[in-house]
Formats: C-alpha cells, sequence, structure tokens
C-alpha cells in the first residue's frame, strides 16, 4: 500500500504543475466516476480542466494538452509512448507496457479486475490534489468499483478496494450491510426484485413474475399496503424468510454450496442520499449512470456524480432517471432478440445483433441473457458499429473460476483477425472488421477450450 500511495503522490505534483488539464476517461460507470473525481478534484485545486468521454482510445486525435486518462490509457502505453503525449494514467486495465507517470494495480502486484477499479485509482490521486477536502469523493470510487462488477467473485470488494471502503465508512460516506445481493432493493417491488435477479438463477423464480408472486404468498409476505412493498420496506423477519426460502430452492436443485453463498454479501449504501432513490445503493446508481453513458449523454451522468457532492441533483437525476427507463426497455427488447438468434458451439455460445441491439448495451444484452441459456458456457455478442463490428464476450463467476479468462482469450482472438480487444477475466470488448465473424468465433471458441481443459491456470 505504501508504494502505491507514493506512486499516487508524485503522480499528483505532476498534475499540480500544471495550469489546465485535460481529463480522457471511458464512458461506463467506472469512467464516469473516475473523470468526475477527477474533474472536482482539479477544481478545488484551482486547476483549471475540461473532460471527454471515449468509447475507445484514439491516441491521435487527443490534442497537444496535458492529459489525465482515467479508466482507460493503460493499454495504449506504446502508442502513448510514440506520440509523445504529456499525461497521467489512472487506469486498472492490463497494462501494454511501463509507464512512469502511471498508477495502475497490476504494477504493484494487484488484479486490477477485483483489487482496484479505475475510480479508486484516480481518488487515491485526488488525495493528495487537495488533501483537505477529499472524503467525499470516496462515495463516486466506491460506486464505480462495484460498477465494474470488482465485488463479483467474492460478493464483497476486496483488496485495496476494501480499503477505500473502511475510509468511506471512517468518514461517514458508506455504510457495509451484509444483505441479499439482489439489484433493486431501494426502488423496485419485491417481486420485481426477485424476477429480474439471475445470480445466482433461482428456478421458478428468476425470469418468471408468477413464480415471484407465488412465492411471498407462500410465506404469507404482503405485496403490498398503499404501494407496492420493496426491499427496504420488509420487515427483518420477512427478509430473513425470503432468503431462507432461496437457499432451499438452491439446495432443492442440488446447487454447490460457493454458488448459494453468492445470495448474501456486502452492499454499499451511501448514506447522505436520499432511501428509496437509485442514489442510495451503489449497485443501483452505478446503473443508473451506465444508462447515461451508453445512450452518448455521459455529462448527465458526469452532473449527477457532481450533485451528488454538492446537492445539487434535480435536473441532473431528472434526466438521467428518463435514460435509466429507457434503457431497461431496450435490454428487454435486445434479451428477446439475443434469445431468438442464441447458437452454440462446442465451448461458447453467441448471437449477432446486427443492427438491431446498438453497440454501446449489447454486452449488457448478453450478461443478463445468462436467465435463459447454457451457463456452463462463455456468452460472445456480436453488434454493427461505426468500426466494424463490436465483440462483448461475459461469463458466469463460475466460469472464471474455472479457468476462464475472457480478457486473455479476446486478446489473442483479435490478433488472429487483424481487431483489438481487452478487458476482464468475466467480461471483456473487442472491435474486429466486419466479414471476420466466423473466423474470430473458431478462433475464440479453441482458445476457450483450452482454458477450461488447463483449469485455473488459463492457457
Amino acid at each position: 500500500m505504501k508504494d502505491i500511495l507514493a506512486k499516487a503522490r508524485e503522480i499528483a505534483e505532476v498534475i499540480r504543475r500544471e495550469g489546465f488539464v485535460k481529463i480522457v476517461t471511458h464512458i461506463d460507470a467506472d469512467g464516469i466516476t473516475s473523470g468526475a473525481i477527477a474533474f472536482e478534484s482539479l477544481r478545488r485545486a484551482g486547476i483549471d480542466c475540461e473532460i471527454e468521454f471515449l468509447k475507445k482510445l484514439d491516441v491521435d486525435v487527443i490534442g497537444d494538452e496535458f492529459v489525465w486518462f482515467t479508466d482507460l490509457g493503460s493499454g495504449c502505453i506504446r502508442e502513448i509512448v510514440r506520440s509523445g503525449l504529456r499525461c497521467v494514467i489512472t487506469d486498472h486495465h492490463v497494462p501494454d507496457g511501463y509507464y512512469k507517470n502511471q498508477l495502475n494495480p497490476h504494477d504493484f502486484g494487484y488484479d486490477g479486475s477485483y483489487d482496484l477499479s479505475g475510480s479508486g485509482a484516480t481518488y487515491l490521486v485526488s488525495k493528495f490534489l487537495n488533501p483537505v477536502n477529499h472524503t467525499d469523493l470516496i462515495q463516486l470510487a466506491i460506486v464505480g468499483a462495484v460498477g465494474d462488477l470488482q465485488d463479483s467473485r467474492e460478493c464483497k470488494l476486496v483488496g485495496l478496494n476494501e480499503v477505500l471502503v473502511n475510509e468511506g465508512v471512517t468518514y461517514g460516506f458508506l455504510d457495509v450491510e451484509r444483505d441479499l445481493r439482489f439489484f433493486g432493493k431501494q426502488t423496485r417491488p419485491v417481486f420485481k426484485m426477485l424476477e429480474y435477479n439471475f445470480d445466482p438463477y433461482i428456478p421458478g423464480v428468476s425470469g418468471s413474475e408468477r413464480g415471484s408472486i407465488d412465492l411471498l404468498k407462500r410465506l404469507r409476505i404482503p405485496l403490498k399496503f398503499e404501494d407496492w412493498r420493496r426491499w427496504i420496506d420488509l420487515e427483518i423477519d420477512e427478509r430473513r424468510a425470503i432468503v431462507s426460502e432461496l437457499v432451499r430452492i438452491c439446495i432443492r436443485n442440488k446447487y454447490p454450496i460457493d454458488y448459494i453463498r453468492r445470495l448474501v454479501g456486502e452492499c454499499y449504501i451511501l448514506k447522505k442520499q436520499a432511501e428509496g432513490t437509485e442514489l442510495r445503493d451503489a449497485t443501483e446508481l452505478s446503473t443508473l449512470l451506465n444508462a447515461t453513458a451508453r445512450y452518448n449523454k455521459a455529462e448527465i451522468g458526469l452532473k449527477v456524480c457532481l450533485g451528488i457532492l454538492d446537492g445539487d441533483l434535480d435536473w441532473a437525476f431528472r434526466k438521467a432517471r428518463g435514460l435509466l427507463q429507457m434503457h431497461r426497455r431496450n435490454l428487454s427488447e435486445g434479451i428477446k432478440l439475443a434469445l431468438s438468434r442464441m447458437e452454440e458451439l462446442e465451448n461458447i455460445q453467441f448471437f449477432h445483433a446486427r443492427d438491431e441491439i446498438i453497440d454501446t448495451i449489447v454486452g449488457i444484452v448478453a450478461g443478463m441473457c445468462y436467465s435463459r441459456v447454457n451457463l456452463e458456457k462463455p456468452i460472445v455478442a456480436f453488434a454493427n458499429c461505426d468500426e466494424g463490428v463490436k465483440v462483448s464476450a461475459r461469463a458466469t463467476q463460475r466460469l472464471v473460476d474455472g479457468g476462464v479468462d475472457l480478457a486473455k482469450a479476446i486478446r489473442l482472438a483479435c490478433e488472429r483477425v487483424g481487431g483489438s480487444g481487452g478487458g476482464h477475466k468475466i467480461a471483456a470488448g473487442a472491435v474486429i472488421p466486419r466479414g471476420k465473424e466466423n473466423e474470430f468465433l473458431d478462433e475464440f471458441n479453441r482458445i476457450i477450450g483450452e482454458q477450461i481443459r488447463n483449469g485455473a491456470g488459463g492457457i
């Protein structure tokens, strides 16, 4: 920890020497929170700045300004060095080389998939840019980590993320609750929360409104009083009864104990935000931010983040909620399309959305398809995009534990077809030339097969 903090201090000193900084960040929850942390910490330090959100980094079009890359940049170090661009990087993706002004957990022996997110790395630098007034930024770092699924393996944040969680609790901005890890505890009726959960998949409940309602009626838990009851509205005994019933269903279906344990884990509550809104729960807030980014409205997500810090939320929150409603409709339609086109190969399953699902959400759709498809194979999704064909790959934690590494597989398969990609073991993405989909699938299928045969060691 001392080494990574020393590097954070060093990078903060580099930034402090600049009169103007251009922030370049990624278009997802981790990227938006990273950008917001950088933007606000520069503002508080009296340094002029502007921010740009990118789907994919092209170093050659960045310009001549001093740049702070957040949640991206590490995969383009050779291009950055070649270009002579003056910059610093706070990222968590696997770096393609050494760069002096980079804070990346991989450089210090940590795993960027679980131990520290892009927003966490950016937060560490922010502490030294303005050490007197940085503590509220910790909220955004935790939301970014959760949005990046860094809690997916252990059902809690670990490594350096855990250190940041403890800071948030100490500063009074976070609560950590051991609770059911289903999405929507703040905002969804309980039966909808149960219906839309797929990790773990609950037979007869996941994907079934009727099954979810029947479960609650069987337990004699009222669905509504004046309004539909949410998880946060239930009595503690009612919550315990639901968890116990879910465990019984899993045991009855002979689920492994490690899979059943995924029902409950750590949940991260933003104490200063209103209960019953998407702002209160880190998972729901990260989804709200993702909804703004996926529809080229990341600046609205940025304003939500800044509003969390200064209390001026009204306009941005309303706009973000509208985008979230549209996002949910598009995901629902996307899942129907994906399931109708899903095909299986020996080691993977895939679908091609063509122009019928936008490339910015096709990966989310792929992950949600696990409610209805083979849990024992990674999913590959294709969608047309301006640069060619977007590839998104998703796996379950059980597949990753069994040796699957999507980031490595997608990078190697791209080398075969002339594309470029990367990501994490559990989720990765790429862009490949049109017409190369079948060649990519053949190579990806072969690599995943080798990873599974070799077990946890990968290929």
